[in-house]
């Protein structure tokens, strides 16, 4: 089961992002746990300047942007 994350203060961004990240997982038809992390303390200790950020089972794979669905399946994949 691989764990997603979201690090934003939940803006339209990161709404979109969260959206976009679902559908994802969803057509590759993966197990996840997704994971909205909103405190910026939080979002700063992993690293991440910018937001919104997509983190894949501890890694860091976007920040400061929103791929579209296509782009988020390669990255999960």
């Amino acid at each position: 089961m691989k764990k997603l994350q979201i690090l934003g203060t939940g803006c339209p961004k990161c709404r979109k992002l969260a959206a976009n990240t679902q559908a994802a997982a969803g057509e590759l038809g993966l197990e996840y746990e997704l994971e909205k992390v909103t405190r910026v303390s939080e979002i700063t200790k992993m690293g991440v300047m910018m937001t919104p950020a997509l983190v894949v089972d501890g890694e860091i794979k976007v920040a400061g942007s929103v791929p579209d669905v296509d782009e988020i399946k390669q990255l999960l994949a």
